[in-house]
This record gives structure tokens, C-alpha cells and sequence, in this order.
């Protein structure tokens, strides 16, 4: 169930101020210049991927949505930016009538996306967009890296599901996104209830080594949480000696155990030795689910184990070594003069050090080669070839100001497990290497 229009206490009534406050004064400056209207066109893209990474994860654009819908300027806001003088009297007279009245355009939630790809791009007033930067920009660096770390973690794990418990790793607003995001990118569940509340996400959980150790025994434990929650739950045997909890588990619960679950050691070698048991105690559908500081490459190094699921927290919500994606949000075109019917004009910064930009409304385009895999992300500013004009990427989120293409998390999910099945075989090896696709400016 999706509950994301039901105003939960994990939101904040508004985003106004999740921006920089030179956003704010740009704003007071070109409103005085009178250029503040010009029809412009802002772009976020990255210039690079992650050090090694082989393609990123868009995430977040559905919170993004949210974030514009809630961008107003109430009048607690507005006494705030009055009382320190952020801006003159004039600019907060036009804050508190903000509407975001343009489009957005971008590449779909949960699609793979390479340096240089236009990955959203907003359109409207000079004003109206330049304050949305900030917030933005927040949102996808933080959900993208989050997914794009679920989706290597998903493709190393392969069937085997992927359970996400990082919301103590961090900030308890961005364990929720980073919830959405691992779902994005592959994980089945989490164990963050407020993600499950606001998202509508899968929450599991069982106990921990303090159930264990309020108990006088370990059996005591076990048998406290089979009375009280079957005995197709989770059991924790690494408490004291495995081997021990292992049988102990299996005595009280009988065959029909759910699972245990092994939090420390090492996992290989451990979950061999606690497989052999539970089938030679007879609980040969008991499942073994493994958490402790897993990234993908532990996971991948599980890949012959006999594990049945794997539990990820402080490397999935950090990005996995790699907590933003360098996204940047840049004006690529403005209009001549606040006439609406002004040309636009193709605009870019010029700089050294591998920041330059290309100027230009852009439009994406992914060419396949002849078995359908993905072969090249082509970008342009001009006419779309007429044998990519089906492959476009960008699709309208916001049409005068109304979000036109709000989705569900499973649709988006599922898109983002047909692209990455789309690209070559390489795109899932963990080892250091270019992006799998080329960039291609047309």
C-alpha cells in the first residue's frame, strides 16, 4: 500500500529550506536585474561515475516529486529568512506566492544512467528553478548512491533476497530513504518501520543478542520467542558457542525451525558447519540468513555458501564507499529576455579541471546493438535520429506544475531489474572498471 499522500510524521511540512542561502540571494539579485523571468533550462548529470563504478542507479525522483510539491514558503519561513535578513522585502513578497509552474523532465526511477546523462532536467523561470537546486540535488546524490550500491549488492546475491538494517547507521530521516532506495535497487525487506509506514516497503525482524542475554539461558531465550512468535521464526545463535545454540534451537523448535541467523565469525566457514547440522538434526528446510559489515563483495565471496539470505546496514546506506554521486544541477539554456517567446540560447561554464559543461537542451537515447543489449548512451542537443526515436530516455515527471507520472515503488523496481539485465554481461563484475556503456554527443 502506497502512503505517501498521507502527510506522515517522516515528512516535513515544507522543503522551502532544504536549499543554500545564495540560492535565495541570486533570486533577490535577478529579480531586481529583471532577468528573473527568463525562460531557462537547468540539467542534472554527472561528469564521472564513482571510482571503478560500471553504471548508476536513478533513485530519489519520486521523493524529488514530493519535495517540489511541498516547496512553499509559509509564513514561519518567511518571518525566518525576515528576521535575518536573508533577503529584502520585495523578494520575500515573491516567495510567499512560489508554485513551481514548469516541467520536469528525466530519465524514469530505478533506470541506469552514465556520465553525462541528462538525468532530470527542469524547466520555467529563471526564479522558479534556481531555487529547487538545492534540494534536488540532496536528494538524488543521496537515493542514487544508496541504490547503486542495493543493485551491486542484488546482482552478487543473485536469487537470494537481501534484507536492508541500516536505519541505525544513520540519520533516522535518511534511513527511510535509504529504506526506498535498497528497494530500488533490489533488497526485498527492511527492518525500518517507518519505511514500511511511509513506502508501504516489507518489514521483517526477529530479535537481538540482548533478547539472548536478558534471558538466564540461551534456551530460556528460544523459548520465549518460539511460544510468542512460532517456530517459523528467526533464531540468533552466535550469541555464545553456534554449535550449542544451533541444537538447542532445533530441540525446542523442532524441524519446522524458520531460520537462524549468524551475525559474527567467519560467515563461510560457519554456515557450512551450521548447514551440515540442521540437516543432520533433521531441520533440512531451516534457512540461514547471515548479516555483520556485509558489502558486495562479501556477498559475492558467500556466492557457494549454503546461505539463504543476507542482511546489509552500514555499507548499503553509505553508498558502499561511495555516499553521493557528484551530481551537479546547471543552467544549459536561457531565453534573451522574459518575452515567453524568446529563442532559447545554449549556455555552459568554461573551466579547467574536468568541470566544463555542454550548453544545450538535451535529449537521451540508449542504441542497442543487434541482440538488444545496450551498446551506447547517445546524447544530443539537436533532431533525435530517427532510429533512436523510440529508445528515448527522458520522460515528463511535471507538466505546469502538476506531477504527471507518479509511480509505485514495485513498478519502479522491477524497471530498474529489466535495465540492469539490459546492459552487457560486464556491467555486474565487481571488479574496477569503465562504464559499460560509452557517452556519445551527437
Amino acid at each position: 500500500m502506497e502512503t505517501a499522500d498521507l502527510g506522515l510524521p517522516v515528512d516535513v511540512p515544507s522543503t522551502a529550506l532544504f536549499t543554500d542561502h545564495y540560492e535565495l540571494t541570486m533570486l533577490q539579485a535577478a529579480l531586481e536585474a529583471g532577468t528573473a523571468e527568463r525562460r531557462s533550462v537547468f540539467e542534472v548529470f554527472t561528469r564521472r561515475l564513482p571510482d571503478g563504478r560500471r553504471y548508476g542507479v536513478v533513485a530519489g525522483t519520486g521523493r524529488v516529486l514530493d519535495a517540489v510539491e511541498n516547496f512553499r514558503f509559509d509564513s514561519d519561513v518567511l518571518g525566518f529568512l525576515r528576521e535575518r535578513e536573508i533577503v529584502d522585502e520585495e523578494t520575500l513578497q515573491w516567495l510567499a506566492g512560489y508554485r513551481f509552474s514548469g516541467d520536469i523532465w528525466g530519465y524514469p526511477e530505478g533506470e541506469v544512467y552514465f556520465p553525462g546523462s541528462p538525468i532530470m532536467r527542469v524547466e520555467g523561470t529563471f526564479a522558479e528553478c534556481v531555487l529547487l537546486e538545492t534540494v534536488i540535488l540532496s536528494i538524488l546524490n543521496h537515493d542514487s548512491a544508496v541504490a547503486a550500491a542495493a543493485s551491486r549488492m542484488a546482482s552478487a546475491a543473485g536469487d537470494r533476497p537481501l534484507i536492508e538494517m541500516g536505519a541505525r547507521r544513520t540519520h533516522e530521516l535518511a534511513a527511510v530513504a535509504a529504506a526506498r532506495s535498497a528497494y530500488v535497487g533490489g533488497f526485498a525487506t527492511t527492518s525500518d518501520l517507518a519505511s514500511g509506514f511511509r513506502y508501504g516497503i516489507p518489514t521483517v525482524g526477529t530479535s537481538a543478542h540482548a533478547f539472548t542475554l536478558l534471558h538466564d539461558t540461551e534456551r530460556d531465550a528460544f523459548r520465549a520467542q518460539i511460544d510468542s512468535l512460532g517456530r517459523d521464526t528467526t533464531l540468533l545463535v552466535d550469541t555464545y558457542d553456534v554449535a550449542e545454540a544451533v541444537r538447542v534451537a532445533v530441540e525446542i523448535a523442532g524441524p519446522e525451525l524458520g531460520a537462524v541467523r549468524i551475525d559474527s565469525g567467519d560467515l563461510l566457514l560457519v554456515a557450512h558447519r551450521v548447514r551440515q547440522q540442521l540437516d543432520a538434526l533433521g531441520a533440512t528446510g531451516t534457512k540461514i540468513v547471515v548479516t555483520s559489515d556485509l558489502d558486495e563483495y562479501a556477498i559475492a565471496s558467500l556466492a557457494a555458501a549454503p546461505v539463504d539470505a543476507y542482511g546489509v546496514g552500514t555499507q548499503l546506506v553509505t553508498g558502499s564507499g561511495h555516499p553521493t554521486c557528484s551530481m551537479v544541477y546547471k543552467l544549459v539554456a536561457r531565453a534573451e529576455s522574459a518575452d515567453p517567446k524568446a529563442p532559447l540560447v545554449p549556455v555552459a561554464k568554461k573551466a579547467s579541471g574536468g568541470k566544463t559543461s555542454i550548453g544545450g537542451r538535451k535529449w537521451a537515447a540508449r542504441r542497442l546493438d543487434e541482440h538488444g543489449v545496450a551498446e551506447a548512451e547517445v546524447i544530443g542537443t539537436g533532431p533525435v535520429p530517427a532510429e533512436l526515436a523510440d529508445r528515448q530516455l527522458l520522460v515528463q515527471l511535471v507538466k505546469g506544475g502538476q506531477v504527471v507520472a507518479r509511480e509505485s515503488l514495485d513498478v519502479v523496481r522491477d524497471r530498474h531489474a529489466a535495465a540492469r539485465a539490459n546492459l552487457p554481461l560486464s556491467a555486474t563484475q565487481l571488479s574496477r572498471g569503465e562504464p559499460v556503456l560509452p557517452t556519445e554527443y551527437l
